[in-house]
C-alpha cells in the first residue's frame, strides 16, 4: 500500500485534464493503482438499453477435453466450460489441438462457432490444417456473445467433484489461456487490462483462488477503508483482461477466413449426423449442444441474465462480489450482472431478477464517492 500511496501522490502533481471545480477533492482513494480515476456508474431505468439471457454449459466435474474414436472418425471433445468459456478457450483448445496432432491427418471439422470453437479452429490452422467450422449459430447469436468477458476462470466446476487429473488439466489450460490472450491485447480484438474491485462483507478467506494464482492476478492487494471510494468495508483489487465479445468474435472470424477457413451453417440432429462429416477429425466445441449430440447427461445449463445501461467512457474498472452482482464497462454498454440459476433452460429474461440487478447497482453506485460528479 505504501507504493500505491506514493504513486498516487506523485500522480497528483501532474497536470490533470479537467475543468471541474471540485477536482481538488480527489485523493489517491479516487484512483486505481494504475492511476485511472474511479468514476460513478449512472444506473437508472431510463439508461437501460437491453436485457439478455445466456445458458452456460456447466459440468460439476468440469470441462471435457479428450479424444474418442468412432470407427474411422476421431472426435476430440472440448466443451463444458461453465462460466469460463471465453477465459479458458485458448487453453483448452491448445490441449485439444495436441490430441489432434497425434494423428497423421491435416484436415478437421470444428463443431461450434463460439469462443472455444474459433480458438480451436485458429490453432489448427496455425499448425497447417485445413479447417471447416460447422455450426447452428454464428456470432452475434452464440452463447459467447451473451457473456461478460472478464478473464478469470470462475464457475467452471463444483469443488467436491474435482479429481487430481482434472485439476492438472485446469491449471494447464488456465496458464495457456492467460499467455495466449496477452498476445491479443489491443483495440483490434477488444481486449484490455482493467482494474477489478471485489466487494465483500468479510475478508477474503485463506487459500482463496486469487491468492493461489497471484501470478495471474497482478496488482493483487486488499484496500482498507478510507483508501477506496466504495461503500464497503472489505475491498480487494487485482487486474485482469476484459474481452469484449462484440469486438473479439468478429475479429476471430475475420482471422479464420483470412487463413482460408470455411464455415457451414448446420443444425445437427444427432451424433450420426455429426459423424457423417467428411473430415477425418472432428473437434467437438458444441458447448451445451454436446449434451444431446454426444450423449453427456452430466452437462446442464446455468442461466445468466445481463442488463446493459448506456456506455460511459469515463468508467474503466470492474466491480464483482457486491452481493452477487457485477459490473463490466464495455463499448457496447455498461454490463450489469448477477444471476446463476442452475439447470434453468429458459431464455426469457426474468423481470424480478432485472429489478434486483438494476436496483442493487443503483444503490451501490449512488453511495460511491465521486468528487467529479455534478451531484457531489
Amino acid at each position: 500500500m505504501t507504493d500505491r500511496r506514493a504513486f498516487m501522490q506523485s500522480l497528483a502533481l501532474l497536470p490533470l485534464v479537467s475543468a471541474c471545480s471540485n477536482l481538488v477533492n480527489a485523493t489517491a482513494a479516487n484512483y486505481t493503482p494504475s492511476g485511472l480515476p474511479l468514476r460513478r456508474v449512472r444506473v437508472s431505468d431510463e439508461r437501460v438499453i437491453r436485457t439478455v439471457v445466456g445458458l452456460r454449459p456447466f459440468r460439476s466435474k468440469g470441462f471435457v477435453v479428450k479424444a474418442e474414436q468412432f470407427d474411422d472418425k476421431l472426435v476430440v471433445h472440448n466443451y463444458g466450460h461453465g462460466g469460463g468459456g471465453i477465459t479458458l478457450s485458448w487453453g483448452t483448445s491448445h490441449l485439444a489441438m495436441e490430441l489432434a496432432l497425434q494423428t497423421q491427418h491435416k484436415r478437421c471439422a470444428v463443431i461450434g462457432c463460439g469462443a472455444v470453437g474459433l480458438a480451436t479452429a485458429r490453432l489448427m490452422q496455425d499448425r497447417g490444417w485445413d479447417v471447416t467450422i460447422y455450426a447452428k449459430d454464428l456470432p452475434p447469436h452464440t452463447t459467447s456473445n451473451i457473456a461478460g468477458g472478464q478473464w478469470s476462470p470462475t464457475s467452471v466446476y463444483d469443488d467436491e467433484f474435482v479429481t487430481p487429473e482434472f485439476a492438472a488439466q485446469f491449471e494447464a489450460a488456465m496458464a495457456l489461456a492467460y499467455r495466449y490472450y496477452q498476445n491479443l491485447v489491443g483495440p483490434r480484438y477488444g481486449i484490455r487490462w482493467i482494474s477489478n474491485y471485489t466487494i465483500g462483507s468479510e475478508p477474503a478467506p485463506p487459500d482463496n483462488f486469487n491468492d493461489r494464482h497471484a501470478s495471474m492476478y497482478p496488482q493483487l492487494m486488499d484496500i482498507p477503508p478510507g483508501q477506496h471510494p466504495f461503500p464497503a468495508r472489505f475491498v480487494r483489487h487485482y487486474d485482469t483482461m476484459l474481452i469484449e465479445p462484440a469486438i473479439y468474435l468478429p475479429a476471430m472470424i475475420e482471422d479464420f477466413y483470412t487463413a482460408g477457413g470455411k464455415i457451414e451453417v448446420v443444425d445437427f440432429v444427432d451424433r450420426a449426423h455429426a459423424l457423417s462429416l467428411p473430415e477425418p477429425v472432428i473437434m467437438n466445441c458444441s458447448g451445451l449442444g454436446a449434451r444431446d449430440l454426444f450423449k453427456d447427461p452430466e452437462l446442464f445449463p446455468i442461466k445468466g441474465q445481463l442488463t446493459f445501461v448506456l456506455p460511459q467512457e469515463e468508467v474503466d474498472y470492474m466491480i464483482l462480489g457486491n452481493g452477487g452482482l457485477y459490473m463490466f464497462p464495455r463499448h457496447d454498454g455498461i454490463l450489469l450482472g448477477g444471476t446463476f440459476q442452475r439447470n434453468e433452460w429458459s431464455l426469457q429474461p426474468d423481470p424480478v431478477e432485472m429489478r434486483r440487478i438494476v436496483d442493487g447497482h443503483s444503490a451501490f453506485f449512488n453511495a460511491m464517492q465521486d468528487p467529479w460528479a455534478f451531484d457531489s
